[in-house]
């Protein structure tokens, strides 16, 4: 059956996808140009037209997840509801126990980004504006009364770290720690971070 032809922008895109899935599948170190093409049914060159070289796929790759992942968090934080509610939304699914980004690719990404400065950016930058985009809705709830925070830049911070480590002692060490207890860990530290009980942060079960 002979391929639909796609725009440019539409051929990137679906090679992004590919590239996202096969780093995830085999890792950053092991995947190859070649395995991107494999999984399309296109050839080398076609995807060497697009991407130069394998960096810049894989660079390329990781600022394509990165942008469906802050697209994911600016909608959780743009609701019109409470700025708790907001927070708590997007905590949860950031965090190893909820449903963001696929966290076996980002600590690839991490790895990877030691060695790689055009990837290292790519991963920088998405730190910068999830932990901007948090620190935003904490000023607003502060604002508005709904709870007390002297710094939300580093409540931000501290909150990122938090969920980062659990991500990695998850994805490396399975059992390590549950699922349960995690999610446990960060409802505990977001209610300490907002000067709130522990209930007044939590879900209602």
């Amino acid at each position: 059956m002979a391929r639909v032809r796609l725009s440019v922008a539409e051929r990137r895109e679906e090679l992004l996808r590919a590239a996202v899935e096969q780093i995830e599948a085999r890792g950053v170190a092991a995947v190859r140009i070649a395995d991107v093409a494999a999984a399309l049914g296109v050839s080398n060159a076609l995807v060497l037209y697009h991407f130069s070289t394998k960096e810049k796929l894989v660079a390329a790759a990781f600022a394509h997840a990165a942008a469906d992942d802050l697209a994911r968090l600016r909608r959780l934080l743009g609701r019109r509801t409470s700025a708790l509610r907001r927070l708590r939304s997007a905590v949860r699914w950031y965090a190893p126990t909820g449903q963001a980004k696929g966290w076996r690719l980002w600590i690839e990404g991490w790895s990877a980004s030691l060695r790689e400065p055009a990837l290292r950016e790519v991963t920088r930058d998405l730190d910068r504006q999830w932990k901007a985009s948090i620190a935003e809705v904490v000023a607003e709830g502060v604002a508005a009364g709904e709870f007390t925070c002297p710094d939300p830049a580093q409540t931000a911070l501290r909150l990122t770290a938090l969920l980062d480590g659990l991500a990695v002692q998850m994805t490396a060490y399975p059992g390590a720690v549950s699922r349960a207890r995690a999610q446990s860990w960060v409802d505990d530290a977001l209610a300490r971070e907002l000067g709130l009980e522990r209930e007044s942060s939590a879900p209602p079960r």
